[in-house]
């Protein structure tokens, strides 16, 4: 079943380069951006898009489909281990990010006045 579009929980983003996010919030569809689940539990339809009228800006097509989706468990398991990457990724980054605030000097600039740490 290509992705729901209607569903409460897809969600679609692009950004200035053109580049597009199509996803779900609950991570429940493993084939995303082009595929939900058949059967999906958590399907409730947008209420808040009922008789609006879209614009531009709506959501860009999803990619063409790669050959083997849907037939293919190697699809799913490459993209969840890409997801895994980068859920991994985050947590350093933002480490790093306060371990060089801390570096800088921006811890003190951020304190409230009266307060000790």
């Amino acid at each position: 079943m290509p992705m729901r579009e209607n569903c409460k929980f897809f969600e679609s983003r692009t950004y200035p380069n053109g580049d597009a996010v199509r996803k779900c919030d609950l991570d429940l569809a493993p084939e995303a951006p082009w595929r939900c689940p058949e059967d999906c539990g958590a399907f409730q339809p947008r209420l808040a898009d009922v008789n609006w009228a879209h614009g531009t800006l709506i959501t860009p097509p999803a990619p063409a489909e790669p050959a083997g989706l849907g037939e293919d468990d190697s699809i799913a398991a490459l993209l969840d281990e890409a997801e895994d990457i980068v859920n991994a990724a985050g947590p350093r980054v933002l480490d790093e990010v306060r371990q060089e605030r801390e570096r800088s000097g921006w811890r003190r600039f951020l304190r409230w006045p009266g307060r000790s740490d």
